[in-house]
């Protein structure tokens, strides 16, 4: 759930939040409380456990949220005191916006399950690496994309070529 955002403000910016180790969703949870449009793009994370596999929803850049200023308008002060929040990006004494279009791409980029997704970054033959599943942070290369979402990726395990088949959403590119 996202705060309301008031249209007539005419210099909103997107600007960087650290924020405290794992408390990024913590921090976006105040901050929408305090009333701030606030974004947190997301990646699956395979959690290896008591040899128990879980995949779980983490910040795609950990300790790093965005939130959606006017700086002529909005009381940017109180982010910093915000719990979970380190610090706002600063440039001097004001807070350094994200360049243009750099997070709106990624907000069209998010699907249903809030998940950052980008499509058209693999291609038969690129280098990826998996992010989730029992290979996570394996490079190899993408042999075949199917159009049910799934992939064969070639990894290079001990000296052998292996296949290994895993969901489109399991690979980025490297």
């Amino acid at each position: 759930m996202v705060a309301h955002r008031t249209e007539i403000l005419t210099n909103l910016r997107w600007y960087a939040v650290y924020t405290l180790p794992h408390r990024e969703f913590r921090a976006k949870h105040q901050l929408e409380t305090q009333g701030f449009y606030v974004f947190v793009p997301q990646r699956v994370k395979t959690l290896r456990h008591a040899r128990k596999l879980t995949d779980i929803q983490v910040a795609f850049f950990p300790r790093y949220i965005f939130v959606e200023l006017d700086l002529t308008f909005h009381r940017w002060r109180s982010i910093n005191g915000t719990f979970g929040v380190k610090s706002l990006i600063m440039q001097g004494d004001t807070p350094h916006p994200v360049p243009r279009g750099i997070v709106e791409t990624m907000i069209a980029s998010v699907d249903h399950s809030g998940l950052l997704r980008f499509e058209g970054d693999l291609k038969t033959g690129s280098k990826v690496r998996l992010i989730a599943g029992p290979f996570a942070e394996q490079l190899g290369i993408l042999d075949r994309l199917d159009a049910s979402g799934r992939i064969r990726v070639l990894l290079d395990i001990m000296g052998r070529t292996i296949s290994v088949q895993a969901p489109r959403d399991y690979a980025i590119a490297a």
